[in-house]
């Protein structure tokens, strides 16, 4: 596994090279995923891009760089200036209002389209509100539905999700 984080931060560090920003990624493992945290710089904005397109595509370059290399552990969660920590905070306060919505109004409420992660932040909150949660459609319209729950079933995803977070 350690031979794995170095080899993902340093293949990291020299994709950074290239966009003219000589920096040290810090990386750390959690949940058998490789986490790489790229620190606060002039380029925050470009290197997370719109939504964190640029972030994610970063981190599946370096998880299939790990792949083609053959390293058993490929997940990889890559993270600028905490533009995920942050974005997950955000989410679990917006997640909070749509729980007390459907709590009011006693009716199913189907979410806009949300990425694998976004999704289950949105998941834990309404597990830990006792509300149920459910995952439907397909790849990018993949939406989370909040359920008004009497029983309290916990949240949870239909199926395994393998996009990394």
């Amino acid at each position: 596994m350690e031979e794995a984080i170095q080899y993902a931060k340093k293949y990291l560090e020299d994709l950074l090279s290239f966009f003219g920003l000589n920096t040290e990624v810090h990386a750390t493992t959690s949940d058998e995923v490789i986490e790489l945290n790229i620190p606060s710089t002039h380029l925050n904005g470009f290197l997370i891009g719109q939504r964190g397109e640029t972030m994610r595509s970063l981190q599946y370059l370096v998880s299939n760089a790990l792949k083609n290399n053959n390293f058993e552990n490929t997940r990889v969660s890559v993270d600028v200036a905490e533009y995920k920590k942050q974005r997950a905070e955000r989410l679990a306060t917006q997640a909070e209002d749509w729980i007390r919505a459907v709590r009011d109004s006693g009716k199913e409420m189907e979410l806009r389209p949300m990425n694998a992660a976004d999704r289950r932040v949105v998941h834990n909150v309404a597990s830990e509100a006792g509300l149920m949660s459910d995952s439907v459609g397909e790849g990018r319209d993949r939406r989370v539905v909040l359920k008004p729950s009497s029983d309290a079933e916990p949240a949870a995803e239909t199926e395994l999700e393998t996009e990394t977070a």
